[in-house]
């Protein structure tokens, strides 16, 4: 049975009796303290009776409510009603089972609706409540996630997903790759998607005419302008499904990506595939060879030279090129010390 307004202002009323150290509150004292805050809420109520009261107590203490340590002291004939844990309160308390179960119920019925991939934070979430119920009582934590909380900005996922929803158009101003100079474009936000522990938002930039990425980390301020809102032609999830990253360059097609991983590196690929499109063509003592179909891109490059000699690229030629001429370039830097000078030059003006 759902929980209502009144039966919610009545337990933080118990609550705040309970962790009340310097009052005894018995029986009527707890009636009274309940009524008077149902009453300020709502003055066409008729309040409770001693019933109610002790059925509140009741499902507080039970694991269906918070389990909460509450004592009863006898005083004389009469007896009063103190948390046993001078700290405990339900507003700092772990959500309850009966919470848990409600929230499991409801995320799962999101899940059937969506379905995609890319709200896999919903699986966290529920991991994150499944373990503050299971481990409410000790301080060890089983689990953990892959997240970079140096970075900045997140505060804005809520507003820019909120904005998504409402087809409202951003204006938003944020940090260029140019220390120092910061630039203001309108955009229709479309998507946001995470990559590497990274949060990027995908939307229409009328002024260019085309689809923009901005990394949510260089953002420094959002509001809302009154434009029409212009939809997305494509289909954002099919847009991405040909792309290991974010970005897609211009006038680019699916092309058959063929690696050899070295036997180092093999089983990575095996248990964790690049890209859904992964195909194994063979594997054996000397490495493992496997195809991806997709868009060549900034992020795919810098993910196959991540893994130095332990990942080459066989075919496109053209490709293969690209990244040879990156590798002969990086080479330049170690081969005559140019490097170390750029580093000596960049600290000197620094």
């Amino acid at each position: 049975m759902p929980v209502n307004k009144n039966a919610l202002i009545r337990y933080h009323a118990l609550d705040k009796c309970f962790s009340n150290p310097g009052r005894n509150y018995f029986i009527e004292d707890l009636l009274e303290a309940c009524n008077e805050a149902i009453f300020t809420h709502n003055q066409n109520t008729s309040g409770i009776q001693r019933r109610q009261l002790f059925e509140d107590i009741k499902f507080m203490e039970s694991s269906n409510g918070w389990e909460i340590p509450l004592k009863r002291t006898k005083l004389g004939k009469r007896v009063y009603y103190r948390y046993s844990d001078a700290k405990f309160s339900i507003n700092n308390y772990p959500i309850s089972i009966s919470g848990f179960d409600k929230i499991k119920e409801a995320m799962e019925v999101f899940k059937r609706i969506k379905g995609i991939p890319e709200f896999y934070w919903i699986r966290k979430l529920f991991l994150k409540l499944e373990e503050s119920i299971v481990l409410q009582k000790e301080e060890y934590h089983g689990i953990s996630f892959d997240s970079n909380e140096s970075l900045k900005r997140l505060d804005f996922i809520g507003d820019i997903f909120q904005n998504i929803l409402e087809k409202k158009v951003l204006c938003i101003s944020f940090q260029t790759h140019q220390i120092g100079v910061s630039e203001e474009i309108t955009i229709h936000p479309y998507y946001l998607k995470q990559f590497k522990n990274r949060w990027f938002l995908m939307g229409y930039k009328s002024s260019d005419d085309a689809l923009f990425h901005l990394d949510l980390s260089s953002i420094q301020s959002i509001k809302t302008v009154n434009v029409p809102y212009i939809s997305s032609k494509i289909d954002i999830e099919a847009y991405y499904k040909n792309v290991y990253g974010i970005t897609i360059p211009s006038k680019s097609r699916v092309t058959k990506v063929v690696l050899k991983a070295s036997s180092n590196v093999s089983s990575q690929f095996l248990l964790t595939p690049m890209h859904p499109s992964q195909k194994i063509i063979s594997d054996s003592e000397q490495g493992l060879v496997f195809s991806l179909e997709l868009i060549p891109n900034e992020e795919l490059e810098q993910e196959i030279l991540s893994y130095g000699e332990h990942l080459i690229l066989l075919e496109p030629e053209n490709f293969r090129y690209k990244l040879r001429d990156r590798l002969l370039k990086s080479m330049e830097y170690y081969d005559d010390n140019q490097g170390v000078e750029v580093f000596i030059s960049a600290k000197r003006n620094h």
